[in-house]
């Protein structure tokens, strides 16, 4: 399994609650009509809380601002994602996810990558 991520940031002059709406209700959507086209597993998106927790977490380490949210999209292997991308049908649908994404993202100031996840605990099923 491979995954896409997409740390997100929201387009300029845009309000948080329009960014994350849009991103929920329209992106969100268009994703999933697509998503058997592009032979995507699975689909997640991650809206980022506004906590003081953030900036402390930042300071201590030093880091940049916090994106306004990531996108993770899962598939079977990068071969399988570049298989779907060659189709007529695959590009039409990266094209159209890519025009959506222009409307409520500052695509110069997001940035995109492939992962392969290494698992080192899971305690969600301890009680």
């Amino acid at each position: 399994m491979i995954k896409f991520v997409y740390c997100v940031r929201k387009k300029e002059g845009m309000s948080d609650e329009d960014f994350f709406k849009y991103w929920k209700e329209n992106h969100g959507p268009l994703v999933r009509s697509v998503a058997k086209t592009l032979k995507a597993r699975r689909y997640v998106q991650s809206h980022l809380i506004d906590t003081a927790v953030n900036d402390i977490g930042r300071q201590f380490r030093g880091t940049k601002e916090a994106y306004d949210g990531i996108t993770e999209v899962w598939w079977d292997s990068v071969e399988v994602l570049n298989d779907a991308l060659q189709t007529p049908e695959g590009k039409e649908a990266n094209k159209l996810l890519i025009e959506d994404e222009a409307r409520f993202c500052e695509l110069a100031d997001c940035s995109v990558f492939l992962t392969e996840e290494h698992e080192i605990f899971d305690y969600r099923d301890e009680a």
